[in-house]
């Protein structure tokens, strides 16, 4: 594999060897220097090889056959379904077959030039190690390949787990005498497989080998996205350290992590995840099916207040003068990607008005609360799952926080802090048990480049979605939606992103619906009206997109395959365009909004529940669920429709599918009512448009309809279709609907009729989208540029040159390829 790819034009290497070892703990250590843009620290990693999985596999495979024939014998619940791409088998699919039959690891593919761009590698570490090594027979080392990016590595170095007291505890070793490789392979071993009900135990003790002394330095290796590291005489992944820690810093560059200013002007930092993921923040193994789970300890001045992926709600643990500890933990395996942490003077805003049982100041269940009635048999990897705790799976409301720069305390308890309670409710009602035990919210800094982004835990809003209900209600429920899908079902090969964005797109809508404790006929009147919007937006979308970017599973048959070592590439993953674009969204939801009906809407949801409750905790493929999905359709509703018909016409297709072409073609003529009320409405303002100054005598003033805020935005979609509006038609415009004052998606529209109608007295408005809204804006300063009008050209380049400082460096990258 090529790993000099250029950032900006090529797909994103996933460079972990994970068919030969994964990582299935995490603990990190962690300083975070606000003046100097450094994260400095240690995160050790506890591994797994090959052969030690293959042995706990078959054990796990064997034990979960014997629960599910004792299941079936005893009881008459769900039934018991270990799929084939079980995290907790890893079978065919997600572990053996990928694990590559090997002696000799893996080969360095920079190595034979002996060229390497770490420069702060650590004294006595050459280079030249990498070479052949024919002290060994001939035989080459294993090497342990971290996906890595923008960090300084300072040191590696195996860890003395044997050095911990009442360690011994964990093997089969009355005492450790002649310590060896092996016997701390074989500690290591036994505590990343303890039972999960001794998970509370098996965090303690990652803490205590964590802050063991370490045992002799590694041989290690940066390039420009991965960390290779060896040990001498370690020929295998069975003979390679099993615990390892690594000392780094971060880079004020680095692209994982994002330093700036909040809406109050002081410093913070958080993570964004993608699109390189968390490599900048930490050495790791970027893979999906590398699953793991975490602890970290985060030291930071005592004026902030450090966020994190973690089940625990952390309190601060005062050290030496001035200066907080943070400790988070997870015992649930996740991919490494959706690890996050934010670091700032947020506030904690609170209802103005709390009762005493309110379940948002209660504590977390935690996660050793079993239940002595069984919920049923889970096919995921084991630990600590609230599916199997019978308190959890009828808790409506998990406990949250809402935090934000103290400046939107008053807007945050208006709308964020009084809509998540019912939205969390709906959700439950929706989907069943909360895969996670609590929640906290942050609005993120302006220069965020999206409206919400889901981490286990933990959910980062754009302030832009506190600019009205709707938009901050859908929003929030389109993001919560993530715990399910995302989070807890997880796509097993990035490319299909749709699985996860599909899936929250077309939640949000039952979600919020069932927020707002709407009627049926008003949540179809809702939805249907949304559907409308977002068929404008996926047209317009299709038109202006590359081809080779609208297909939802571009890998087609290819899908989910790694190399022999576990790399992959994910296609398009470092195309800045890529995180703009809608079509996986879109195009997801129609092909859900579909099935949906075809099913019926309450089987089709009693279906949804079924398949969260098989695969939480687990990664899939499209295939996994149209199988379970096409097994719940009676045959004489299924038709054409089969996998293969599926994956053709919706998944590994350009454009738009024929289905779904077919079904607005019925569809057109006969929209909701809500939809029809725009369409009068755009009537009423063309003929205003196209109307003389002076009005003849008696003909009467047009009066327009107050309109909900998706229907204003369907009417600007549709008044953007005209070729001319007049001054005075956008002057009553704004005055009718007070347009200055809507959400952000109606302001985004109106933006554009300003810049596409020149209107100049509103230009101001434009600024003040560009400056505040940055997460919607990027769209805005091409069509200031399109315009070739030199005063709007001037607008967005002064835009450009006051927020470009504080702008996400990705937006800006598109942004200054537009201008310049």
């Amino acid at each position: 594999m090529d790993t000099k790819l250029d950032p900006s034009r090529d797909d994103l290497p996933l460079m972990a060897n994970t068919s030969h070892m994964l990582v299935r703990h995490y603990t990190l250590d962690l300083d975070v220097d606000v003046e100097s843009h450094v994260i400095e620290g240690t995160t050790v990693l506890f591994l797994e090889d090959e052969n030690s999985l293959k042995k706990r596999t078959r054990s796990t495979q064997e034990t979960c056959q014997l629960e599910a024939e004792e299941a079936c014998r005893l009881r008459t619940p769900e039934p018991c379904h270990v799929p084939m791409t079980s995290a907790r088998s890893f079978s065919c699919k997600v572990g053996c077959s990928d694990f590559a039959t090997f002696g000799k690891g893996e080969k360095d593919p920079s190595a034979k030039d002996g060229n390497h761009d770490n420069q702060e590698q650590a004294s006595g570490i050459s280079s030249s190690k990498y070479c052949c090594d024919t002290e060994h027979h001939g035989r080459e080392d294993f090497l342990l390949v971290l996906d890595c990016c923008d960090l300084s590595v300072l040191k590696v170095e195996e860890v003395d787990v044997a050095a911990v007291p009442g360690i011994e505890k964990l093997t089969r070793s009355p005492k450790l005498t002649g310590v060896c490789e092996e016997l701390r392979n074989e500690i290591v071993g036994e505590l990343v497989t303890l039972p999960a009900h001794h998970w509370r135990e098996q965090l303690d003790y990652y803490a205590l080998c964590s802050r063991a002394p370490g045992c002799g330095e590694l041989f290690f290796d940066t390039d420009a996205w991965s960390l290779r590291i060896r040990k001498t005489g370690a020929q295998t992944a069975m003979d390679f350290p099993h615990a390892i820690r690594i000392w780094y810093k971060t880079k004020p560059e680095g692209q994982s992590v994002t330093w700036t200013s909040d809406q109050s002007g002081r410093p913070c930092v958080y993570t964004m995840g993608s699109p390189i993921n968390n490599r900048a923040l930490f050495p790791c193994q970027e893979p999906p099916v590398a699953m793991s789970t975490w602890q970290a300890t985060v030291r930071a001045a005592a004026s902030f207040v450090v966020l994190m992926s973690g089940e625990n709600s952390a309190k601060p643990t005062p050290l030496r003068e001035g200066c907080l500890s943070w400790h988070y933990y997870v015992t649930m395996p996740m991919p490494a990607s959706t690890f996050t942490v934010a670091v700032g003077c947020w506030t904690e805003i609170k209802p103005e008005t709390c009762s005493s049982n309110d379940l948002a100041t209660a504590g977390p269940l935690p996660p050793s609360a079993t239940d002595s009635r069984s919920v049923g048999i889970c096919g995921h990897m084991e630990y600590p799952c609230r599916f199997q705790n019978t308190s959890a799976t009828t808790q409506e409301l998990i406990p949250h926080r809402v935090f934000a720069p103290v400046c939107l305390r008053g807007v945050c308890q208006e709308t964020l802090v009084r809509l998540l309670p019912p939205c969390l409710s709906a959700a439950h009602s929706v989907l069943g048990t909360h895969p996670f035990s609590r929640l906290d919210i942050l609005i993120v800094p302006a220069n965020f480049p999206s409206l919400g982004m889901a981490s286990p835990h933990i959910i980062f809003l754009s302030q832009s979605t506190l600019t009205g209900w709707s938009l901050c209600g859908t929003r929030l429920c389109h993001e919560i939606a993530h715990s399910w899908f995302g989070l807890a079902i997880g796509a097993r090969d990035w490319t299909e992103e749709w699985l996860s964005e599909g899936f929250a797109t077309h939640l949000e809508d039952i979600i919020w619906a069932e927020a707002q404790q709407l009627s049926p006929h008003e949540a179809q009147e809702q939805q249907e009206l949304r559907a409308c919007l977002r068929w404008h937006r996926l047209q317009d979308e299709l038109q202006n997109s590359p081809e080779e970017m609208q297909v939802l599973r571009p890998s087609k048959e290819k899908t989910g395959h790694v190399s022999d070592s576990g790399a992959s590439v994910v296609r398009h993953g470092l195309n800045p365009d890529k995180m703009f674009m809608q079509v996986h969204y879109l195009k997801g939801y129609f092909l859900l909004r579909f099935l949906a009906r075809r099913l019926g809407d309450e089987a089709y949801f009693s279906f949804l529940r079924k398949f969260v409750y098989t695969f939480h905790g687990q990664l899939i493929l499209s295939q996994n669920f149209l199988q379970m999905l096409l097994e719940n359709i009676p045959e004489e509703n299924r038709l054409e429709l089969s996998v293969e018909n599926i994956f053709q016409d919706w998944l590994e297709s350009s454009g738009i599918p024929k289905l779904l072409q077919q079904e607005r073609r019925r569809r057109a003529g006969a929209e909701c009512a809500l939809a029809r009320r725009v369409g009068t409405e755009v009537a009423k303002w063309t003929r205003a448009n196209r109307r003389p100054r002076r009005r003849k005598r008696g003909e009467q003033e047009d009066v327009f309809e107050k309109l909900l805020p998706d229907q204003l935005v369907l009417l600007l979609e549709h008044l953007l279709e005209e070729k001319t509006l007049r001054p005075r038609t956008l002057q009553s415009l704004q005055r009718t609907y007070c347009l200055h004052e809507q959400d952000a998606e109606v302001r985004h529209r109106w933006c554009e009729l300003i810049i596409k109608h020149k209107f100049t007295e509103a230009y101001e408005q434009v600024e003040r989208f560009l400056q505040e809204d940055q997460a919607m804006g990027v769209y805005l300063y091409g069509e200031l540029m399109v315009s070739e009008d030199a005063r709007q050209q001037q607008l967005a380049r002064r835009c450009f040159e006051l927020a470009k400082e504080q702008m996400d460096r990705f937006s800006a990258q598109v942004v200054a390829e537009m201008l310049f």
